[in-house]
């Protein structure tokens, strides 16, 4: 048995809240088309879903492929920085229409939300994204929320929506993501290799885990692959929501998975509480902590960081920022700094009794507090 790997499963028809993340390879053909049939096929599933009492949000890929058919721009809109955010533009009118169309013919209003990454980095941006989430899934209607990617900047961009879909399971608090692929879920080796076997349940994502995915999309159009789908597993573990890997090349495919059809599933851990929750999604920091064995071992047993367990730091953060807290060439660790670069700087390696002496100042005892701590 492969490390990580239990027999446990994930029932969608338990999750009060889904999100299900469409991706760019199943909603379009090469030209850029939207594939209306199967699409209908998906809608119904979803209409099934909400008529039974579940709420469902939407993440949809698929603007920039079909605005580069409208305009004629080669490679699939993606030659360019320029080209991709012009094919947004005219692809996301179109794709929003067909969502909306397709809901209202079974009896659904949808809304569009556009994000960037900024939108849930941000502490308070992501407070009003929850919120607003929360209202339209109150008065009935199904979000359909897709990256920014008119304004987004390579710097400011999740770069795939499967990060995009657990962050928003996060912020509205979704029991469950079923991320729809090309591929029936994690294999231990490349699925076209003889012997390949997929992994029914993830337990925990350890190294093994990542080393099973070969970082690359299979299709031509979209900017994921299994690698980005195991990281927003880690985002949505923290969060302790459940997701499922399963495949979008059949007709009615969230019925197909909810009658037992091939899928990978990784398991929710108990959740770390919101903040927690939100430090430890975020893809963004603004500095490292680099810290020794004995740090890492005291933030694992729920410590916060000390002055004397740091080795050094590299970035430009402020307090309160965003850091990495790193050990072994690994990032071990999320929380809001308590003091600046500069500063932090100064104190590494030292005891908490000279801080005052070093400073200046009556100092602050520990870098990261455990309660604005999370481990990853």
């Amino acid at each position: 048995m492969v490390a990580g790997i239990t027999g446990q499963s994930f029932a969608p028809d338990d999750c009060k809240l889904l999100v299900v993340k469409v991706g760019s390879s199943l909603l379009v053909e090469d030209g850029g088309k939207l594939r209306k049939q199967w699409l209908e096929t998906l809608v119904t599933d979803i209409a099934a879903r909400h008529a039974a009492g579940q709420q469902i949000i939407i993440v949809t890929s698929g603007a920039i492929a079909m605005g580069a058919r409208k305009l004629g721009l080669a490679k699939g809109g993606r030659g360019s920085l320029a080209d991709a955010q012009a094919a947004a533009s005219t692809g996301q009118i179109i794709l929003s229409g067909a969502w909306a169309g397709l809901l209202e013919e079974n009896g659904l209003a949808a809304a569009q939300i556009l994000v960037t990454l900024g939108d849930l980095e941000d502490r308070r941006r992501y407070l009003n994204i929850a919120a607003t989430l929360g209202r339209l899934l109150a008065a009935g209607a199904v979000p359909v929320i897709n990256e920014n990617d008119s304004v987004a900047t390579e710097e400011i961009r999740f770069g795939d929506n499967d990060r995009l879909a657990a962050r928003v399971a996060q912020a509205a608090g979704a029991q469950g993501v079923i991320l729809l692929s090309d591929v029936d879920g994690l294999y231990d080796r490349n699925p076209s290799d003889p012997g390949a076997k997929i992994l029914p349940f993830v337990d925990i994502i350890d190294d093994s885990i990542r080393s099973m995915a070969d970082g690359a999309s299979t299709s031509d159009m979209g900017s994921g692959g299994m690698g980005s789908k195991i990281e927003a597993a880690q985002i949505a573990s923290l969060a302790g929501v459940s997701l499922a890997i399963i495949s979008g090349k059949h007709d009615h495919p969230l019925e197909r998975f909810g009658s037992g059809g091939l899928s990978t599933v990784f398991a929710a851990n108990e959740s770390k509480g919101a903040r927690k929750s939100w430090l430890g999604g975020r893809l963004t920091a603004k500095g490292k902590i680099f810290v020794d064995a004995g740090a890492a071992a005291a933030m694992a047993r729920g410590k916060s960081l000390l002055p004397a367990g740091a080795i050094t730091v590299e970035g430009t953060f402020a307090r309160g920022d965003v850091v990495d807290i790193m050990h072994d060439g690994k990032c071990i660790a999320r929380g809001l700094s308590e003091y600046g670069v500069d500063d932090a700087l100064l104190i590494c390696g030292k005891q908490s009794g000279d801080l005052e002496s070093i400073l200046g100042t009556v100092p602050r005892n520990v870098i990261v507090h455990r309660d604005q701590l999370v481990m990853l």
